[in-house]
């Protein structure tokens, strides 16, 4: 589906690993660059079920290497089915991503590698352009600190962003993604099919642009789901928004962290 619907809103995350301290509940990223795949999906969109076993057969919870996103629009939600998962946040943020591109439209199921447009998802060697994408060095230093209380996630995000040129538009953003999700569709074009759906971003923090001294820093307290999921993560991100550019990801396990 494509659609030109303009939205407001902001931004992102999924999951995957980094060097994590389970007891401490804090985490670092490395000296090599974590890859970012998105996937922009939909429960209303009959061509979006092979993109979501994809990821989840992709990606790993936990994995290392690279951070998965699963971002829920909603603009097929008023054709049949409403997705529970669909934010139009998520909308606008595929927006970003379609303008970052210089596309003029957006569609479902849509992937991208590190801020770009991927539809080489489907080929056989998308292992490798993933892998590729996390072979140089990271142009961003991540640290997340978190503690889960009282159906909250509490955290503490920083970033540095050591080379000049790279600081110019860099954004630090936090979400909490988990994975692990059934449905059971009753209507729309998926009707009758039981879907499954992980790394879905649930919410949202950010952003905090980068300092002239390549610093940012991002605390704050997002809601546990209601609905939760397993492998609850905790993932932060710093972006160029206006390029895609990713300089880093970070992504920290909360399971350890609960009170």
């Amino acid at each position: 589906m494509t659609t030109n619907i303009i939205a407001t809103g902001l931004l992102l995350i999924g999951v995957s690993g980094a060097n994590a301290d389970a007891a401490s509940c804090t985490a670092r990223s490395g000296p090599a660059t974590v890859a970012v795949v998105e996937l922009y999906t939909s429960e209303g969109c009959n061509s979006c079920p092979p993109a979501d076993r994809w990821l989840s057969a992709t990606i790993a919870p936990g994995g290392a290497g690279a951070i998965a996103l699963a971002f829920h629009v909603d603009y097929w939600n008023g054709l049949g089915w409403p997705d529970r998962f669909a934010s139009r946040t998520f909308t606008t943020r595929q927006h970003q991503v379609a303008e970052a591109n210089g596309a003029s439209f957006v569609y479902t199921p849509q992937v991208t590698l590190q801020g770009r447009d991927f539809p080489g998802w489907r080929s056989a060697d998308a292992a490798k352009a993933i892998a590729a994408a996390a072979s140089p060095p990271a142009r961003a230093t991540l640290a997340l600190e978190a503690r889960v209380a009282g159906g909250s996630v509490q955290f503490d995000a920083t970033a540095d962003v050591p080379g000049p040129r790279d600081r110019t538009g860099a954004a630090l953003y936090v979400a909490l993604a988990d994975s692990g999700h059934v449905s059971d569709v009753k209507a729309g074009e998926n009707k009758g099919v039981h879907l499954t759906h992980d790394h879905v971003v649930r919410t949202v923090s950010g952003a905090t642009a980068a300092g002239s001294d390549g610093r940012a820093r991002l605390t704050g307290t997002l809601p546990w789901p209601s609905e939760a999921g397993r492998a609850p993560t905790l993932v932060a991100v710093m972006q160029n928004p206006a390029t895609g550019d990713v300089l880093q990801a970070l992504a920290l396990p909360l399971q350890a962290c609960k009170d």
